[in-house]
């Protein structure tokens, strides 16, 4: 058993603080590490062997210190910070599918900020394994350090903001989800959507027939709706749209355009930073959807989303 804090590595501190706060709430820590650190670390934990409580928790009081100095700055704001206050908007289904997934001190965490109903609802739900695990979390959490609680408060803030609403759910919930990707960033949507893909494929197919790209415009539409489309961009902007997009489909493009823009088309030979690029694409993705609202186009049979007779 380890029992001399003084003679642990740092990497040796950072196997206990994963052990003790399981892999997924370690990680809202330390950031930034790579595969080869990550497989190091679980290496690190399988070699160690048992470790005494008092080790532990000199190395968790290590990392708390450590990050209330570094990062933790109090809000200056009326009243006491409540980060888990968006809890309360969930009904139990919504609670359920936030909690699927994560690891029990996650949900042991936010357990304790539910009432005793919805807790037992939730442990009741669990696996009985699981169910026995996260009893002994929940009486562990005065172990974690506060910056891991803000931190996992953010996080689930975060996921809770994408989950559909049962009521909208059952009516197309998938068109609901769409339009709010569509508002975000193309980093971020792109982020989300492929979150969504792995922890619901069934909820990533129906959105996909409602979300609307700008690789779909140009490799979905049918000619005629997109030859409009195209000639009602502003070329200066269609020059930055098309930029990193293959040659020849840039000029099957072009080719779309009446004579006269054609021979004024110039494309752009320098590099563009990607922001300028994805805020031209929106913009004639905002287009294609204005089509839709005037009933020129069904962008659920585009996209795949309807019956098709061939």
């Amino acid at each position: 058993m380890i029992n001399d804090y003084n003679m642990l590595s740092g990497l040796q501190k950072v196997a206990i603080l994963f052990s003790v706060l399981g892999e997924s709430l370690a990680m809202t820590l330390v950031k930034g590490l790579s595969r080869t650190e990550i497989r190091k670390i679980r290496s690190s934990i399988r070699e160690m062997g048992q470790i005494s409580f008092s080790v532990k928790k000199r190395v968790m009081e290590e990392f708390y210190f450590g990050f209330l100095s570094e990062q933790f700055q109090p809000a200056v704001e009326e009243g006491p910070l409540v980060p888990f206050d968006f809890l309360e908007d969930l009904n139990d289904e919504q609670l359920s599918a936030l909690l699927a997934k994560e690891d029990p001190p996650v949900i042991a965490i936010i357990l304790a900020q539910l009432d005793a109903e919805k807790r037992m609802k939730i442990l009741e739900s669990s696996d009985p394994t699981e169910k026995g695990q996260l009893l002994i979390e929940l009486g562990s959490l005065d172990d974690i350090p506060l910056e891991a609680i803000i931190e996992v408060a953010a996080k689930m803030r975060e996921k809770a903001s994408f989950l559909p609403r049962t009521v909208d759910f059952s009516r197309g919930g998938g068109k609901e989800i769409a339009g709010m990707l569509s508002n975000m960033s193309a980093d971020e949507e792109e982020k989300y959507l492929q979150a969504i893909a792995n922890e619901d494929p069934e909820l990533h197919k129906e959105i996909k027939k409602h979300h609307l790209t700008f690789d779909d415009i140009i490799e979905k539409f049918p000619p005629d709706i997109l030859r409009g489309l195209l000639n009602a961009v502003e070329l200066d902007e269609l020059s930055v749209a098309v930029k990193g997009v293959d040659q020849e489909k840039v000029d099957e493009l072009i080719e779309m355009l009446p004579q006269k823009k054609q021979a004024m088309f110039e494309p752009i030979e320098k590099p563009l930073p990607k922001r300028e690029v994805d805020t031209a694409r929106k913009a004639i993705v905002a287009g294609a959807k204005k089509l839709e609202e005037s009933g020129e186009v069904n962008l659920a049979d585009i996209l795949g989303g309807g019956e098709m007779v061939e």
